[in-house]
């Protein structure tokens, strides 16, 4: 009976660091599956502001107005790039955003790359210049 007395806490003591590295994990997974959910509503929001503008120059600004906006203070840096756009009556406009995400948080000193994509129809009678 004395042999078993105090592994309870012994195990305790040894099994401590693996659930908080899990619980470490669960956040960091927890918090790239969000960024990517606001990456890619950041390139929903570039792609529609951009295709309600009549310039492709218009378009551009629009497009990076719109998702710095939507990014503010969650990713460093955001880009939007419109290349695949057919600008065109009856075309598309193909946003893709892409931030760098700070893990620093979590204590890795890392930073992960964010790219989201969407694509948004130009009306077919609207005149685009």
């Amino acid at each position: 009976m004395n042999a078993d007395r105090g592994s309870m806490a012994v195990e305790t003591v040894m099994l401590a660091p693996v659930f908080l590295l899990f619980l470490l994990f669960l956040a960091g997974a927890g918090r790239l599956v969000e960024a990517q959910g606001e990456v890619n509503g950041a390139a929903m929001d570039a792609a529609r502001a951009a295709s309600v503008q009549r310039t492709l120059a218009d378009a551009e600004g629009a497009a990076e107005d719109s998702a710095r906006s939507a990014l503010e203070g969650q990713c460093a840096a955001p880009r939007v790039s419109l290349s695949g756009t057919r600008w065109e009556e009856g075309g598309q406009v193909q946003a893709a955003v892409t931030c760098e995400l700070d893990l620093e948080f979590l204590g890795f000193g890392a930073s992960k790359l964010m790219t989201g994509t969407s694509v948004v129809p130009l009306e077919q009678f609207r005149r685009v210049d």
